[in-house]
């Protein structure tokens, strides 16, 4: 399991809305947004140097807390993020505040970590099933991930399930316990292709010799007729 490290993010009121926010994106900045239950939404706007630096580093339940001027830090989830379809850039994102004392639902990835010994001996091939699962709890104690350790799959067919995900006490799992998470599938065999046997009707090619016999015979009802003269 991985704890979460706190992470800031400094933005700035916007005034500039509408279509005119394009001027903001041809200077480096990115509008945004942030609203969350009971709350107004709120236009922000975020160096796009300082986005791009969260995005790499912070997953996508990490709560990011948001710094606006003057006010105290507000922690949000990024919820989402807008992009243009053709050159995949950054157009608006959305920021969702949260109480840190109210429970909450999330997605959280799984990591695998180590080597599965049957992969080595047995010639396995280690399969991920599942690439990450529900959690309900308080926003501050769900891990950033969730690490697998494989280490332990010595023999083909062996598997993790959910239930044997190291997680925190304080979370509960949403997802099925007895899901396979990664599983050792035995090596595959190839099979040598089979020679294939043409079957030949019967009489469809007669014998040989079968054909000539027919063609040099004298008709009988000839000879016959020689034989009285």
């Amino acid at each position: 399991m991985v704890q979460k490290t706190k992470v800031e993010l400094k933005v700035s009121p916007r005034e500039v809305l509408g279509k005119k926010v394009k001027a903001l994106r041809r200077g480096g900045v990115i509008p945004a947004n942030v609203y969350g239950h009971a709350l107004e939404s709120v236009a922000i706007q975020i160096s796009k140097d300082d986005l791009a630096h969260l995005l790499h580093s912070a997953g996508r339940n990490e709560i990011v807390y948001l710094r606006l001027d003057g006010e105290e830090t507000r922690p949000t989830f990024l919820r989402q993020i807008q992009r243009n379809p053709v050159t995949d850039a950054i157009l608006h994102v959305d920021f969702y505040q949260i109480s840190l004392k109210e429970k909450v639902r999330m997605e959280v990835r799984l990591v695998t970590v180590g080597t599965a010994p049957a992969e080595q001996t047995h010639g396995g091939t280690l399969l991920h099933s599942l690439d990450r699962i529900a959690v309900e709890g308080l926003p501050t104690e769900i891990p950033s991930v969730i690490e697998v350790d494989v280490s332990g799959l010595d023999e083909i067919d062996a598997a993790i399930h959910v239930r044997e995900l190291s997680v925190p006490d304080e979370i509960t799992v949403l997802s099925d316990p007895e899901q396979v998470v990664a599983k050792v599938a035995p090596p595959q065999v190839e099979k040598e292709p089979e020679e294939e046997e043409v079957e030949v009707p019967e009489g469809e090619v007669p014998e040989e010799g079968a054909a000539e016999g027919e063609e040099g015979e004298e008709p009988a009802a000839e000879g016959g007729k020689e034989g009285k003269g």
